[in-house]
């Protein structure tokens, strides 16, 4: 007997997916269950010439508070040289990863051997945090990914165990809804779809 989602459970899962940011998240934790399951079904993502890109460092607990120290100190040891640092940006970066209940930090690393272009392994990994979307949306668990902060740095490669060719891509929140998911914004199907039907 197949086990496969109908496409009508499919269709809801995909439009129900929404990004819960975590100012909306209740403070209970997440169980590492349901964590592990998001990042396995992160792997299932399509990927050309079975490069795999994708890669994932979850925080948690105290390793929350070591990823937020580090964020923040090295966004302030960036921008203070550069007259750009604000204490503001500092104290979020402290303080606002303490909402989550995991972190995932996102990372691309590349087989540069297989010559694959980078927007397709870069397309590969977001594919693969559509997957960690949905399946959060199929436990009721709020995500969100942020590409702030010190994500485009080059300074925090190391950190993340990344070579110069590789990026971090972005950082998954994870987190217990407070409330229920919000109606979805979607320009309609007629502004984004054409179809060509003649040879003219």
């Amino acid at each position: 007997m197949s086990t496969l989602p109908t496409p009508e459970q499919a269709n809801a899962l995909i439009q129900q997916r929404r990004s819960v940011f975590s100012n909306d998240y209740t403070g209970e934790r997440v169980s590492d269950d349901i964590v592990r399951q998001i990042v396995e079904n992160a792997r299932w993502a399509p990927t050309h010439k079975l490069t795999q890109p994708w890669r994932f460092l979850v925080f948690t607990g105290d390793g929350i508070k070591a990823l937020a120290k580090f964020q923040a100190e090295l966004y302030k040891s960036v921008s203070e040289p550069k007259g750009t640092f604000k204490q503001a940006s500092y104290d979020k970066l402290l303080q606002k990863p303490l909402l989550s209940s995991h972190i995932i930090a996102v990372l691309m690393m590349r087989d540069e051997k297989k010559a694959v272009p980078e927007i397709e392994e870069a397309g590969a990994v977001f594919c693969a945090v559509q997957n960690m979307y949905l399946t959060a949306t199929a436990h009721g668990i709020g995500a969100y990914l942020s590409t702030g902060g010190i994500t485009y740095y080059e300074e925090a490669k190391a950190y993340f165990g990344l070579e110069a060719q590789d990026r971090l891509i972005g950082f998954l929140h994870l987190g217990v809804p407070r409330k229920p998911m919000p109606p979805a914004k979607r320009k309609p199907l007629e502004e984004v779809c054409h179809w060509i039907t003649t040879a003219d």
